[in-house]
């Protein structure tokens, strides 16, 4: 009975796995299209950036006249890939506690 349900598993995970990863190749192009489309429908523009996993480039835009904001890694092939949006962005600058001392 296991036998004939393990390759079952197997198929019906790939089946609802598959459809996830044509959406999430959906959430990618080209660089230059994703900063004009950031920009021109947006009014983003970049706020922070840092080096992720596999030498790629994650970046943070954000609007602060309408508070939205698109967090997105560009992968070393060049495209960029939108991992998360919304709004309510605020610009802020806290500083951590001196090492020791609590929060």
């Amino acid at each position: 009975m296991i036998e004939k349900f393990f390759p079952l598993s197997l198929g019906l995970a790939g089946m609802i796995l598959a459809p996830m990863a044509a959406q999430a190749q959906s959430q990618c192009a080209k660089r230059d299209v994703v900063l004009s489309q950031l920009a021109d429908r947006y009014g983003e523009t970049r706020r922070g950036m840092g080096i992720a996993a596999n030498n790629s480039v994650m970046e943070v835009f954000a609007a602060p006249e309408t508070g939205t904001w698109t967090i997105t890694v560009t992968l070393p092939d060049g495209r960029m890939c939108l991992v998360a949006s919304g709004q309510g962005f605020e610009t802020m600058a806290d500083e951590l506690p001196a090492k020791g001392k609590p929060a």
